[in-house]
């Protein structure tokens, strides 16, 4: 089969036309890939970052956002059959541990990432355990079950902050933030300002539903909180980003007994005032990693159906695999929603 491969300890990656067709064990389902998407994380793999050189040993097939019909089962399947259609959950939990025993295997403490500690989907296949398939809805296309993933993560993060009927924060713009804002205003928040510094991003976060929005580079974020707000500050703050600058900012951003979700993965140690900006407002932090399993993806599911919510419309670009770099190079770029890749 042909897969993006990464080769070496160095930016970049190969297309690769001579792999292995991978076959089923105990428990694991082949899947046809049929749409790809690339996410950050696949960003840190191409560019080789402290982040990836400290996870990712080469070479390997990366990328885990995915959907695709199953050709293949191995003993013991049980939920799925040859022909069913599915999204991919990125988590591999070990159904033994604390965490997995207590309703929280996507929190598993002996956790392996789909595309990160085992072979991804940027390939004609995938390997998965049935644990990592979801039944993709008939009413979804391939290209908009492997956003499903990412979506996830966005809703995640909201269900932390409760944001019905809230005034909510949003840093960052990316795919999951613009999902993210689409999500908030489906499950009702009030006021949703969003922060990002790309103005097509920022574009693209006004047709997703976002009541206000702000350059932080040229505008007073906070100056547009309290007016927002009538001084009180937001309700929660849903960190999306990973910049550094933007959690420090985020923390004087909510009223007292406010909420800070962080979601996106800084890149350095960040320093904030606990005593100003926790401990005098009672303030709560939730910290948020991928999605439940499978509660988080149910509530995708729910969206959806609802009407309110259109997946599709994240999808900003489609490549096939012999231009993958074109597609790096667009995501890299900031290009305003998720880059899809077609065998």
């Amino acid at each position: 089969m042909k897969g993006i491969v990464k080769e070496s300890f160095a930016r970049g990656a190969a297309l690769r036309r001579d792999l292995p067709d991978p076959r089923p064990g105990e428990g694991e389902v082949v899947v046809k890939v049929e749409a790809a998407a690339i996410c950050g994380t696949d960003l840190h793999i191409y560019n080789w970052s402290p982040w990836a050189q400290a996870r990712v040993k080469p070479p390997m097939v990366f990328g885990h956002e995915f959907a695709g019909k199953v050709v293949e089962t191995g003993p013991y399947v049980r939920r799925f059959k040859t022909g069913d259609r599915v999204a991919g959950e990125t988590h591999i939990a070990c159904g033994e541990c604390r965490q997995c025993l207590t309703g929280n295997a996507h929190n598993c403490e002996n956790m392996k990432i789909i595309g990160v500690h085992t072979p991804g989907a940027f390939a004609d296949y995938i390997c998965i355990p049935e644990t990592c398939g979801w039944h993709l809805d008939e009413a979804l296309s391939y290209e908009e079950g492997a956003c499903l993933e990412p979506m996830g993560v966005a809703m995640h993060g909201l269900e932390a902050a409760r944001v019905g009927g809230k005034d909510i924060v949003i840093l960052g713009a990316g795919p999951i933030g613009l999902m993210a804002v689409g999500i908030a205003r489906a499950h009702g928040a009030r006021r949703v300002i969003v922060s990002e510094p790309v103005q097509a991003r920022l574009d693209a976060a006004g047709r997703w539903g976002a009541t206000h929005t702000v350059r932080p580079d040229r505008e007073d974020l906070k100056a547009v909180v309290m007016d927002v707000t009538s001084g009180a500050g937001a309700d929660a703050v849903i960190d999306y980003s990973g910049s550094p600058r933007a959690i420090q900012a985020g923390f004087s951003l909510i009223r007292k007994g406010g909420t800070v979700v962080l979601v996106g993965l800084p890149s350095e140690p960040i320093v904030i005032d606990v005593s100003d900006s926790v401990i005098y407002k009672e303030a709560w932090i939730t910290g948020v990693t991928g999605r439940t399993m499978y509660g988080t993806w149910l509530e995708c599911q729910k969206v959806l159906d609802s009407g309110h919510f259109n997946i599709g419309q994240i999808i900003a670009a489609r490549y096939p695999f012999n231009e993958f770099e074109s597609a790096f190079e667009d995501a890299i770029n900031g290009i305003p929603g998720k880059v899809i890749l077609v065998p």
